[in-house]
């Protein structure tokens, strides 16, 4: 990345607010394990989920977008506190218009981390757009950022900690780990 694309994305990060996420192929590989009984169960990373803490704690909101209805993520959500969860969202504008309702943001103030073509509407709209490194192809051309890690591999965290550099925050949020 060079200077000039970095001070662009710097700014781009600068004011975000919320961090909205996909889950299947995003806070997840894509996996989706069912046993023997119909149980379903999927693999997140706790690197990603401790980056929403950190994000969380440093004033940035986050919610969940995801077009599957699923016990297994809203258990994830309750876990990391995250009051945002709308599943089964088939057209994702619509639960992202409402949280834009809801929470006084404008679009420039959203980050959204996409991996395939049912989030191209909300990625074209946020101040922000990201996808993991093994989202579809078509829709790299509406991101503003590629994360290295793939999805449930800790892309999520790399866009929480981009995030808290860009916003002068990571100090401040880490300085507890160094003690």
């Amino acid at each position: 990345m060079t200077a000039g694309e970095k001070e662009l994305m710097d700014g781009r990060l600068a004011g975000i607010r919320l961090l909205l996420l996909d889950v299947d192929g995003v806070m997840t590989d894509g996996r989706i394990i069912f046993d023997s009984n119909g149980v379903e169960s999927k693999f997140f990373n706790v690197k990603d989920g401790h980056g929403i803490k950190m994000i969380q704690r440093a004033g940035i909101q986050v919610g969940i977008i995801s077009g599957r209805q699923s016990v297994v993520v809203a258990n994830r959500a309750a876990e990391l506190d995250i009051p945002i969860l709308y599943q089964k969202a088939i057209d994702k504008l619509t639960p992202y218009g409402e949280i834009l309702a809801a929470t006084g943001l404008d679009d420039s103030q959203v980050a959204f981390v996409g991996d395939d073509v049912i989030d191209i509407p909300v990625l074209r709209r946020v101040g922000f757009a990201a996808a993991p490194a093994d989202a579809v192809p078509e829709v790299l051309p509406f991101v503003h950022f590629t994360t290295r890690n793939r999805g449930g591999w800790g892309a999520v965290r790399e866009v929480c900690d981009l995030l808290l550099r860009a916003q002068g925050k990571w100090d401040e949020i880490t300085a507890r780990y160094y003690r």
